[in-house]
């Protein structure tokens, strides 16, 4: 970057999304993988795409800090990781409080929502959740501007 900012390591690439969660080991991670690209690809409309190495990401949104940071980041995305399958909301979770609470057995972090198995929670309440959070990523500002999908530009 040359101002002495790190890049943000994690970027869209062209990696075989298909191979990646075929190649999750544990079974049940694998099966929810797929089943959260299914449900992705509905609620956003666009195709799965590989960021860095670990993360399934769909669409696109434009952030920029008050520091001065800014790059892409998927609008919506998740990662099937060893002890949970972590699902990205990057409008934060507490946007979703009330949904959360009929979500059904999951853990939250400030942007991150971490689901042990796609068969403890309610598949339609996740839905929306992603829904709304793509939404509100996608439609410009406080997060920034579409930059895939329909409206792009």
């Amino acid at each position: 970057m040359g101002d002495g900012r790190a890049a943000n390591l994690t970027q869209e690439n062209d990696g075989d999304v298909a191979a990646f969660v075929a190649a999750v080991t544990d079974d049940v991670r694998r099966q929810d993988a797929e089943a959260l690209v299914e449900l992705m690809r509905r609620v956003t409309g666009e195709p799965p795409r590989l960021w860095g190495t670990s993360i399934v990401g769909f669409g696109r949104y434009h952030y920029a800090y008050a520091s001065g940071r800014e790059g892409d980041a998927p609008a919506a995305g998740f990662s099937p990781r060893a002890s949970a399958t972590t699902v990205y909301l990057m409008d934060g979770v507490d946007e979703h409080a009330e949904l959360l609470t009929s979500l059904g057995r999951h853990r939250v972090g400030k942007g991150c929502l971490y689901v042990r198995r796609l068969s403890d929670v309610d598949v339609g309440v996740l839905e929306e959740i992603v829904r709304r959070s793509y939404a509100t990523l996608t439609r410009g500002e406080p997060f920034g501007r579409r930059l895939s999908g329909p409206g792009a530009g």
